[in-house]
């Protein structure tokens, strides 16, 4: 008992040293340790703000003036267009758009409801917007609403301080005055597509929404467009405008003047009536595009800020496709207006002399073959020489004529005058038209070229297309006796400022021949019998104020079998055949040449002259 007790009493619980050594060289290990912890980590802050303030100086420096100034693009104003007299037919007029800025509205949808108490937006603003957002970063405004009324303007101005990242901005809305006359010659712009995007620089657009979809407009977008400028301003924490702190303007785009006349155009609109066509009309001397009309045709305006999707499906889905410009894609069989062309080919060539006479029963046969080639009129001509051939326009004449050229002679000669390929013209969208040889359907149509095809192609039909604006280029190069001038519409380019110098479009010339002058004489004095003699198909439209020189012609839509007839009060009137006309004049200094399309007009003689007579009288009674 008494052992335990002493044990207790001189037990370690109660009698414990301390060893003072050793806790001072632990206390010492952990202060080195945590001294350099702390010297470790203080290199490391000290690493860091040496990189935030030596390093990164000028990246920060530049990141903290960001918030305070901003460069902002000033898009330029885009170039305007004229026609020959100075009449407008695009303009740029001022407009109040309503915009957002996605990344300062707190609540999006919510601001844009709130918003309608003030500001009438439809549907269609909102489809557009939500669109137009996906293409947008978050910082730059996304238009909501266009063309706001003063009112409006009011409206916002008082209530600006309840919606923070909305704001009224000025701009210049692109306008058509004369709409539906001119669409498809000057097009249209529209808002730029992300496929656009990656095609255009886009620092030269910068601040810009709008680009040239077709046309004019299209072609001639960098001159219409300009130079974007900018300017560096100071801002607030809510991004309003301080103050202007240095600034390069932007370099407007230039002006088009343009040979297209807009008188002969509503008059050739108006000429013809209710049929849909197309007329095309060429100053032969220099090239220059005096009219070019594609019937029906459309207001290109709801384009600009977005065309709704019904009003867009509407046009797509229309009968008449007022949207296809039947002057560069409408692609048809130019039937007998290629004739004078074929003549001039055979004179040429020496296959033919313009006193030669040839028999016309109302149908060719090949030697050796069953199968008739039927002339137009059922009787036949009788025996006709070249300048007959033309005046009555006799099927049977040319068949023999394109057998004796054949395939590779009638292909090689109209090649010359523009037939099978674009004309060059400045206008965006033109189709190739199609001159068939051997080669071609053996690429295409993986089958070999028969005799008989040569015969269809000498009346222009068959696999033969050519365009409007081809029939009258070529009709223009036949006036000039073998100048070939590349159609333009723009006739000069004025360069920005008051004082800017006006620069004249160059087109290409080129030179068909050597073919001897009489040759060409020839031909054309049996276009001017077309008109004036008593047997021409196109009688009707002579005149004692000038002399004209013509063509007339029949595109078939549907082919007549070999025993049947063609009855036009009988079928129905999308299948009536096409009617066509080409001329050009006076004959002896010609001023303009014509070329008409009239679909489903029939007879050239009877409904495609009428109108190339009503344009020539207005062109020339102006006195050009």
């Amino acid at each position: 008992m008494a052992n335990d007790q002493k044990g207790s009493f001189f037990g370690e619980d109660r009698f414990t040293f301390k060893d003072h050594l050793r806790e001072s060289r632990i206390f010492l290990r952990r202060a080195i340790v945590a001294f350099l912890v702390m010297l470790f980590l203080l290199g490391l802050l000290m690493l860091r703000l040496f990189k935030l303030q030596v390093l990164d100086h000028d990246h920060y420096t530049t990141r903290s003036r960001e918030n305070r100034v901003k460069l902002v693009p000033l898009p330029p104003g885009r170039g305007l267009i004229y026609d020959r007299n100075g009449v407008q037919l695009a303009q740029n007029l001022p407009a109040f758009n309503l915009e957002v800025t996605p990344a300062q509205v707190p609540e999006l949808a919510a601001g844009i409801e709130a918003m309608k108490s003030l500001i009438s937006i439809s549907n269609t603003d909102l489809k557009r917007f939500w669109r137009l957002k996906q293409q947008y970063r978050r910082f730059e405004k996304v238009p909501l609403r266009l063309r706001l009324t003063e009112e409006e303007v009011a409206r916002f101005a008082v209530n600006r301080h309840r919606f923070p990242g909305f704001d009224v901005e000025a701009s210049m809305v692109r306008e058509y005055p004369l709409a539906s006359h001119t669409a498809h010659v000057v097009g249209y712009v529209a808002r730029i597509s992300e496929q656009e995007l990656q095609e255009i620089d886009t620092s030269n657009y910068s601040g810009t929404t709008h680009i040239g979809k077709n046309g004019i407009e299209k072609y001639y977008e960098d001159a219409l467009h300009g130079r974007v400028g900018w300017q560096e301003v100071e801002v607030n924490a809510q991004g309003r405008l301080l103050r202007v702190l240095e600034s390069q303007p932007p370099t407007s785009g230039r002006d088009l003047l343009l040979f297209l006349d807009v008188e002969l155009q509503q008059e050739a609109a108006a000429a013809l009536g209710d049929y849909n066509g197309a007329v095309v009309a060429i100053d032969p001397n220099t090239g220059g595009v005096l009219a070019m009309v594609s019937k029906p045709s459309f207001d290109p305006n709801p384009f600009v800020e977005g065309i709704s999707v019904e009003d867009y499906a509407a046009l797509q889905s229309a009968e008449d496709k007022p949207l296809y410009n039947r002057v560069l894609r409408g692609q048809y069989p130019p039937g007998s207006t290629v004739k004078p062309f074929m003549a001039l080919a055979g004179l040429d060539a020496g296959v033919i002399s313009a006193a030669q006479h040839k028999y016309c029963p109302g149908y060719y046969q090949l030697p050796g073959q069953e199968h008739k080639y039927r002339d137009w009129r059922k009787g036949g001509h009788g025996s006709v020489n070249m300048q007959e051939a033309i005046i009555q326009s006799c099927d049977v004449y040319f068949y023999d004529l394109a057998k004796n050229l054949g395939i590779d002679g009638v292909h090689g000669f109209l090649t010359k005058f523009g037939f099978g390929r674009r004309s060059g013209v400045d206008v965006s969208g033109e189709l190739p038209g199609l001159l068939p040889s051997p080669e071609w359907k053996l690429r295409h149509r993986k089958s070999a070229w028969y005799p008989g095809e040569t015969l269809i192609t000498g009346i222009g039909q068959g696999y033969f297309l050519a365009t409007p604006l081809q029939l009258a280029s070529a009709t223009a190069t036949l006036a000039a006796r073998g100048k070939h001038i590349e159609p333009r519409v723009v006739r000069a380019v004025h360069e920005p400022g008051p004082d800017g110098e006006l620069k004249l479009t160059a087109s290409k010339i080129t030179s068909i021949g050597p073919i001897a002058t009489n040759h060409w004489e020839r031909v054309i004095d049996a276009m001017v019998g077309v008109v004036e003699s008593e047997r021409g198909t196109a009688k009707r439209i002579r005149t004692s104020a000038y002399r004209i020189a013509g063509k007339t012609g029949t595109a078939q839509v549907f082919s007549v079998g070999q025993d049947e007839k063609y009855d036009e009060d009988r079928i129905d009137f999308k299948m009536r055949d096409h009617a066509l006309f080409v001329a050009f004049a006076p004959v002896d200094a010609p001023e303009i040449a014509v070329a008409v399309l009239v679909e489903h007009g029939g007879h050239g003689g009877a409904v495609a002259a009428p109108i190339a007579r009503r344009v020539m009288d207005k062109y020339l009674s102006q006195g050009h």
